[in-house]
């Protein structure tokens, strides 16, 4: 087994490879095992958060799982079981009504995967109740993170949150998941490489925060994932171990980190704005999906962009008036406070030009480092029948081509959309 890293954070005596003081986190627990069936309320009681529970499912994962929880935490005291209307949406009326519908109860219980875990999350930093989360699927790695997806007016927001209390994951459960799920999983995974390009670009290029803790989280983990992801859609208990941990290792870099700036940049953009743009194709594709679909174009970009001789970036021309004709309003004008701060003035572009000018070779040498080659991760994807295409994901070649253009507007995060757009070399570097 891969070190043991998830204990010593729960311990808070993960030693920082960035040099400060041992790292701890606020999840309590985390339990991985091949079944957690009959130790469900053993699991819960041992964090004494209450004798109410509020269990939250939807019908699919309450047949799965929700259920289970609810007869084995009547042992323990009061359930009130909440659940959902079949595909819920993270959104903020959702939440409020998880938060209403929960409001008597002394902790929430989330049993599913994204959507349900975000919802209760969220639900639970606005009640400042304890929540914890009983896995259904190892299709994101959103379970340990202090931060939520949730649709406020239109336009998807990153918010900050309590992490959960406890995390448990039952692997027979996890390898029964629909393979659509899986394969999101490992999208949502490896997209590390990719985020961790556009961060250490951004921080090498203009001195935005960057640490080296969440990627030595996952390095044990990730090499089985790229060699072996077949492994994981044939029911192999061990593989999916690894992308179990991988996937709360992530989440715990984010916490770390108080953002989730390690696991999502450019791809997550690139997904967030499909998800924005293109709410008509309804709830039919997942969003490790689309991250796996977004992650392939952005390391395109990333290598091509590095293999060249140093961009030479201009000043940004988009007004506010163009954001919001392109998002509408209120999106639009958020969309624009975000985009705002990483604009590029003619006097930070000539700073920008002269820097890579001066340093390009080991600016890209040190970024390269980190990168992981477009073909490695398709023929990983590939493997695991994970979509690589973007009719994979019911994305036409026009729809795509505006969300690569559109999302560097989403963020206040400098990546390579934005790098090779202010150099005017997007549209060529992306299709090349």
């Amino acid at each position: 087994m891969a070190g043991d890293h998830i204990g010593r954070l729960i311990e808070g005596s993960w030693p920082d490879p960035d040099g400060g003081a041992p790292i701890g986190v606020a999840t309590r627990a985390v339990v991985i095992e091949p079944s957690l069936a009959g130790d469900e309320a053993d699991l819960v009681a041992a964090l004494g958060l209450g004798k109410v529970f509020a269990v939250v499912s939807d019908p699919a994962t309450r047949e799965v799982l929700g259920a289970r929880v609810e007869r084995a935490l009547a042992s323990l005291g009061v359930v009130v079981p909440v659940v959902l209307d079949a595909h819920p949406h993270a959104d903020a009326e959702t939440a409020a009504a998880v938060a209403r519908a929960s409001a008597k109860t002394d902790v929430i219980v989330a049993v599913g995967s994204g959507t349900i875990n975000d919802l209760c999350k969220h639900a639970a930093a606005q009640t400042g109740k304890p929540y914890v989360v009983f896995a259904t699927a190892a299709s994101m790695n959103g379970y340990t993170s202090s931060n939520a997806a949730i649709t406020v007016n239109g336009h998807k927001k990153s918010l900050a949150c309590k992490p959960a209390q406890g995390v448990f994951m039952d692997l027979e459960v996890l390898s029964a998941a629909p393979l659509r799920m899986i394969r999101a999983g490992l999208g949502d995974s490896l997209c590390r490489t990719t985020a961790q390009t556009d961060w250490l670009m951004s921080h090498l290029l203009r001195q935005t925060e960057y640490r080296t803790a969440p990627f030595a989280l996952l390095a044990p983990d990730e090499p089985v994932l790229l060699e072996h992801s077949d492994a994981l859609v044939m029911g192999d208990g061990e593989a999916m171990r690894h992308l179990a941990r991988t996937l709360v290792l992530s989440g715990f870099g984010m916490s770390i980190c108080r953002g989730s700036y390690p696991a999502s940049q450019g791809e997550h953009l690139i997904s967030h704005y499909l998800d924005t743009m293109l709410a008509e194709r309804g709830d039919g594709f997942l969003h490790g999906e689309q991250v796996a679909v977004a992650t392939l174009t952005m390391a395109r970009i990333q290598e091509r962009l590095l293999a060249g001789g140093a961009p030479s970036v201009a000043a940004s021309r988009a007004t506010r008036d163009a954001v919001v004709q392109r998002f509408g309003e209120p999106a639009g004008g958020e969309c624009w406070d975000e985009f705002e701060p990483k604009r590029l003035s003619q006097a930070a572009a000539e700073r920008l030009n002269q820097h890579m000018a001066l340093n390009w070779s080991d600016l890209a040498r040190r970024i390269e480092a980190v990168h992981i080659s477009s073909h490695t991760l398709e023929k990983a994807l590939s493997r695991a029948g994970a979509p690589t295409r973007t009719n994979d994901i019911g994305v036409s070649p026009a729809d795509y081509e505006a969300a690569v253009y559109g999302a560097r507007y989403l963020r206040d995060r400098f990546t390579f959309l934005d790098l090779a757009d202010d150099a005017g070399r997007l549209g060529e570097i992306w299709r090349g």
